[in-house]
């Protein structure tokens, strides 16, 4: 079903039919290339799209642009939909599994639909075929550069009456199309920067729209697959804002209502510079090995661009993403560069590995990952202290004081799960130690109120201090460095603590009457 309004257009004496394929609910697209991995760009645009669709109970679909074929990475596209999920991002649309009544929903399985599309704008005179050869081409831009003009296209072949165009085609001479750029454009009415004006023209050359190769450039299949596939908005990048003229000029040609736009600011580091593709650190797939969670860097992203009421992120809390889409608004986007703070970031997971705890549910999940980190991590140990009780212990203590769950599984912790099996301290009795036991299980857990306990047994049973925390770094964890022995302790908890120094007893220790004997001789 189409909507059709009659319009003139005043450059020429054509009258166009607006057409938009209508539809009743909201629909946007996140439209990658598959060149590379997905980075932090490309993730909030994604949800920006996203998050809009879900606050007005539509669709979101992805669409892989690929009709530069020499930029392919193989594999690109599976890693981007992969790191689209692991975001929490639900595709209603798209390549492959997804489905969907607008496909294919890859640009190069597409090739047909455009070439029948532009055969419009030829018919409609708002484009026209060039012969114009590279080297000519090349002459024009080296002639420009010479005279510090900017470089574009003089638009020759515009000009080619029907009996030279016929002349070329009938000499088989390569040729591409270009788009007739016109003269007069209206402003922009974006969502975010509100009223835009670029005029193409004057810095530009006629377009190419289909290359020699019979694939289209991006300008022309996104206008083409935008329309067909009746997205009804577009949030994209400010650097793009500049072709949204382009792009409501082909529009304009073919007759079609545009869908709505609205760009991005730019995301840019802490100090203001742009991000880029080439810093390692921006991939998606660098914070998901870093242990950082999907929610995290999920409010990461959107808590530096707006979108949001102002309280939402006054407080540092991490919100869910029915959550997020629920409060969002475009209106409320910031039109200025969005300041990424990584500082942010580490709150932000610590801040969800608390939210997780907090169910008795994703406790448990937690919980399991653990175990299967711990299980990795020590593939050959069997003596290991999987303990479900300890392990929320262990993670309740964490809490605010870790910023990446993997860290658990960190050597300088590793006595949390690997049990020591071989206590062997000549100056500590039986009967000191279950004297200790004793003290231990009274005590208050938390290390200023160890130390002292510690301190006072020590000099109640005449032992040195320091040889008392060696004696017992050793029977609670087997190393001979780490943690502060009182620390150690608080973080193991005081039922894993008795239950090792009981353990050490049932293996044996020096009794007092062999220990005397030792010093007498």
């Amino acid at each position: 079903m189409h909507l059709i309004k009659r319009i003139i257009n005043k450059s020429s004496p054509h009258i166009f039919i607006i057409k938009r394929l209508s539809s009743s609910e909201v629909r946007v697209r996140f439209a990658p290339s598959p060149t590379g991995y997905l980075h932090l760009g490309g993730l909030r645009t994604a949800l920006y799209n996203y998050l809009y669709a879900k606050n007005q109970n539509g669709k979101f679909l992805l669409r892989i642009e690929d009709t530069d074929q020499t930029r392919l990475v193989p594999g690109a596209m599976e890693a981007l939909i992969e790191d689209l999920q692991w975001a929490g991002i639900d595709i209603d649309e798209g390549p492959g599994k997804f489905g969907g009544n607008y496909g294919p929903y890859i640009q190069s399985q597409r090739t047909k639909i455009y070439l029948d599309s532009v055969k419009t704008l030829l018919d409609n005179g708002t484009a026209y075929r060039c012969f114009c050869t590279e080297r000519r081409l090349d002459l024009l831009r080296k002639e420009a550069v010479r005279a510090r003009q900017i470089p574009k296209y003089d638009n020759k072949c515009r000009h080619l009456t029907e009996k030279q165009i016929n002349e070329h085609l009938a000499k088989q001479t390569p040729f591409c199309i270009r788009f007739k750029l016109d003269d007069y454009e209206e402003p922009i009415n974006d969502l975010i920067y509100g009223s835009v004006h670029h005029n193409v023209s004057d810095n530009e050359g006629d377009p190419v729209i289909i290359k020699t190769d019979q694939f289209p450039t991006y300008h022309f299949a996104n206008v083409v697959d935008d329309h067909l596939m009746a997205v009804t908005h577009v949030f994209r990048g400010v650097e793009w804002q500049i072709s949204t003229t382009k792009h409501l000029l082909l529009y304009k040609a073919f007759g079609w209502q545009p869908p709505k736009f609205g760009h991005l600011p730019l995301l840019v580091n802490a100090d203001g510079t742009k991000l880029s593709k080439r810093q390692g650190d921006i991939g998606i797939k660098h914070f998901r090995d870093k242990g950082y969670f999907p929610t995290s860097l999920v409010n990461y992203v959107v808590s530096a661009g707006g979108g949001f009421p102002h309280e939402q992120f006054s407080k540092p809390k991490v919100y869910s993403m029915s959550e997020l889409s629920e409060k969002f608004n475009i209106e409320k986007v910031n039109s200025h560069p969005s300041r990424l703070n990584p500082l942010v970031l580490d709150d932000f997971n610590r801040l969800h590995i608390i939210k997780l705890l907090e169910s008795e549910t994703s406790k448990t999940a937690l919980v399991e990952n653990v175990t299967n980190l711990i299980k990795e991590t020590y593939p050959n140990e069997s003596n290991l202290d999987l303990n479900t009780n300890h392990i929320r212990s262990v993670l309740q203590w964490s809490a605010q004081r870790l910023t990446f769950v993997k860290d658990l599984t960190s050597p300088k912790l590793s006595f949390l799960w690997v049990k020591p099996t071989n206590f062997n301290q000549k100056d500590l009795t039986t009967d000191q130690l279950e004297t200790l036991v004793k003290i231990i299980t009274k005590a208050e857990f938390n290390k200023d109120n160890l130390n002292n306990v510690l301190k006072d047994f020590s000099k109640q049973e005449n032992i040195k201090f320091p040889v008392l925390m060696k004696c017992l770094r050793s029977a609670l964890s087997g190393l001979k460095e780490g943690p502060g022995v009182a620390e150690m302790m608080e973080i193991l908890g005081q039922q894993v603590v008795v239950q090792r120094l009981k353990d050490v007893l049932e293996n044996g220790t020096k009794t007092s009457e062999t220990k005397k004997a030792e010093n007498a001789a």
